[in-house]
């Protein structure tokens, strides 16, 4: 593989979620990963269940076994591969198939793993195309089944074709215990087998021992003797305790023989002479003279035990007429056997006692094991090989999924692709005529949605189950659409990334605004919805009252009838009172007032009117849009991840547009026909909507009348009479004449 590390490598960034993310397009690029700044990593860290990649995968890069892959974890593993394939840009197809002569062989490591290869392939009859994949490299069972020696260090009774090789393999099994192989047959160790003849030798030797006078008294028959006297040994001793402290004093002889009542105890009940309370009673009847019967007035659970030791020990020893006991004829008798007891609690290779002194003697003197330690020197030379095995399989894993772990890593081109899934989105949610593809697998929904809130994204957790009670958890982000019917216990359908059906049941809900859409309808539906519940809370009070009164007015009835008299009811109240009208007639009037000076202002806008329209749509709409608009900016995807364990290090952001991508919503098909006579549709009354029109203009009319009356002034104006006068003739006046 040619060197291209380099610190002045040139990088290629592409800028999707509000973050430049780095391309890794080449070869170059992943060879120069450990020189790109961790600052422009988009993460950090990542758990290794959870996520849909090949969990033993993620389990070989995760080096120190924390359930956690990091940084440098990542970069070992892109190192080690790279520097196995003579092309590393194979790393970036992610494809399942690894073919034998892009292994990179200029190195020695490197030559056997392609050997490895080549050994899966024959194993598994695939050698003619030269490729593999992950499937071949994890077949361990039919890889070392077709070979006997496969460099486990375990060796079978199919590694040889000598029978008594093979037998005694299957004795080294019987008496030590088999180790499993790769292949998954029984065999031995080196280590077994060494353990094996050891025990073999110490047992011959010990066995050997026996055969003295000093220890085999009684020859083959010591065994036998030396096992009645120990079945009898407490009982004997603790009949000539009882003895000896009947002879030291005669007062406690009634008291070692048990009393009367416990003899009547045992009467009372039905008798078995092999009952425990007879067993504890001594095994004969205590007296001074310290005699222990064998044979006769013994107790009748001990009578086969001491027959027993009557015949194997006692006769040989001491004659057959000998048919009692005395202490010191009892300590005479176990020194005899006491040699032999001591060498028999020295018992040396027990774990091959099963074999028996012969078949130990023949195996000792065979050649069979410098047989094994041939077998066992051929498998190890195989070793390195067969070793490699696993490698093959670890280069065939990162062959077909580093190219994912990195596009979800180090970028997360994944998840901004359209044509791809990151690893993290474990399916797609249908609910509410909507298909949620943002899904998360989580663990605690309730122990997620601390963190996962800051989100600022709309969350649905949900709790899907298979009808085999398989539960998991996801927390679902809807991103387009509103969240009018999205509650509580609402059911959809999830689908895994394996086309798994799970019935979904939304069990929490962290509520964000989904889109402006829905913020500019939120408060009209805020209103709607409270005059709605004020409404049902009136209907409700009048439906109550109106029954308590009924109730109240059948039970005066019913008493004025049973009493069979005529009570005069209180003097009906009239229909309309004075103040009633005049109350209402002011009401009307101030709201006449308020409605005229409204629409005369309205209309007083003139070519502006559509102008005021759009001012009261924002004054009543425009905070909830503007809340939701600044929301919606700041929603990305750090926080989920992070409450699953991720170390997010830039701002994921999910836009309104990339938003839309990953919430569905239902649309017909294109092409379709729509038929569009809905036979249950509700029926339209055009009538009944003209006379709507006609009332609110009859109110309208009022409104601006009653304003006009208000103000002192009439709507409409009557156009002034102009009266034009002509002026009176002048009147001229003469002087009075003088005098």
């Amino acid at each position: 593989m040619a060197n291209f590390s380099s610190s002045s490598h040139i990088w290629t960034f592409f800028r999707t979620g509000g973050i430049d993310q780095v391309a890794l397009n080449s070869g170059a690029d992943l060879v120069n990963l450990e020189h790109l700044d961790q600052k422009l990593w988009v993460a950090l860290s990542c758990p290794v269940k959870g996520l849909e990649i090949d969990e033993k995968t993620l389990a070989l890069i995760d080096a120190d076994g924390d359930g956690r892959i990091r940084v440098p974890e990542l970069l070992a593993a892109v190192k080690w591969a790279a520097a196995h394939l003579n092309n590393p840009s194979e790393l970036l197809a992610g494809f399942d198939r690894l073919a034998i002569s892009s292994i990179n062989t200029s190195t020695l490591g490197g030559s056997v793993l392609q050997a490895s290869a080549k050994q899966i392939l024959r194993s598994l009859g695939k050698e003619e195309g030269g490729v593999l994949t992950t499937a071949d490299a994890a077949n361990t069972a039919a890889i070392f089944s077709a070979s006997v020696l496969n460099g486990s260090g375990i060796i079978t009774p199919e590694a040889t074709e000598d029978p008594d090789v093979q037998t005694l393999i299957k004795d080294i099994i019987t008496c030590a215990g088999g180790t499993a192989s790769r292949s998954g047959s029984l065999g031995v160790t080196a280590e077994q087998v060494a353990t094996f003849f050891a025990d073999l030798t110490a047992y011959s030797r010990w066995v050997e021992q026996s055969g003295t006078k000093d220890i085999a008294v009684l020859g083959d028959a010591t065994a036998a003797a030396c096992s009645a006297i120990k079945a009898v040994r407490t009982k004997v001793e603790d009949y000539f305790a009882r003895c000896r402290m009947a002879a030291f004093d005669p007062r406690a002889i009634a008291a070692l023989n048990r009393s009367e009542s416990e003899y009547l105890a045992i009467a009372a009940k039905d008798l078995k002479l092999s009952a425990e309370e007879v067993a504890e009673f001594p095994l004969a009847r205590v007296e001074s003279s310290q005699q222990l019967p064998l044979l006769e007035g013994v107790n009748p659970a001990w009578t086969a035990a001491l027959k027993n030791l009557h015949e194997t020990a006692v006769t040989p020893i001491f004659g057959a007429e000998k048919s009692s006991l005395n202490a010191e004829e009892w300590m005479a008798l176990n020194e005899k056997f006491a040699a032999y007891e001591t060498w028999l609690g020295g018992k040396a290779g027990s774990a091959v006692e099963k074999l028996g002194l012969t078949r130990a003697k023949e195996i000792l003197a065979a050649n069979g094991r410098e047989a094994l330690a041939k077998l066992v020197e051929k498998d190890q030379a195989l070793e390195p090989e067969f070793k490699a095995i696993s490698d093959v399989e670890r280069l065939a894993r990162y062959n077909r999924d580093l190219r994912e772990l990195l596009h979800n890593f180090v970028n997360f081109a994944d998840f901004f692709a359209r044509d791809k899934l990151a690893v993290f989105q474990a399916g797609t949610l249908f609910l509410d005529s909507r298909s949620c593809n943002l899904c998360v697998r989580v663990d605690n929904p309730a122990a997620h949605s601390g963190l996962a809130a800051m989100s600022k994204a709309y969350i649905a957790y949900v709790e899907c189950t298979r009808p085999d009670n398989e539960k998991i958890n996801i927390a679902a982000c809807f991103t387009q659409g509103d969240s009018d019917y999205l509650f509580v216990g609402r059911y959809g359908i999830f689908y895994d990334r394996k086309g798994r059906d799970w019935d979904a049941k939304i069990v929490k809900l962290i509520d964000n605004p989904i889109s402006v859409r829905q913020a500019f309808w939120a408060p009209y539906k805020k209103v709607v919805r409270f005059i709605e519940e004020q409404v049902a809370k009136r209907a409700a009070a009048a439906d109550s009252d109106a029954t308590s009164k009924l109730e109240t007015a059948a039970l005066k009835t019913a008493d004025t009838a049973a009493a069979g008299k005529t009570t005069a009811g209180p003097a009906p109240k009239p229909k309309f009172e004075v103040g009633t009208v005049a109350a209402l007639g002011v009401g009307l009037g101030a709201i006449g007032t308020l409605m005229g000076g409204f629409v005369a202002g309205f209309l007083g806008l003139g070519f502006f009117m559509p102008v005021g329209i759009i001012g009261i749509i924002l004054l009543i709409s425009g905070p909830s849009m503007l809340i939701a608009w600044l929301k919606l900016r700041q929603r990305n995807l750090g926080p989920i991840l992070d409450a699953n364990g991720w170390a997010i290090n830039g701002r994921v952001k999910i836009s309104v547009p990339f938003g839309t991508a990953l919430t569905d919503q239902a649309a017909l098909p294109k092409n379709s026909v729509r038929i569009m006579g809905d036979p249950y549709a509700t029926k339209k009354h055009p009538l009944r909507t003209w006379l709507l029109v006609i009332v609110a203009l009859g109110l309208a009319a009022v409104a601006i009348r009653l304003d006009s009356v208000n103000r002192g002034h009439y709507f409409w104006q009557p156009k002034p009479k102009i009266i034009v006068v002509e002026p009176a003739p002048a009147v001229v006046i003469s002087p009075a004449p003088a005098k």
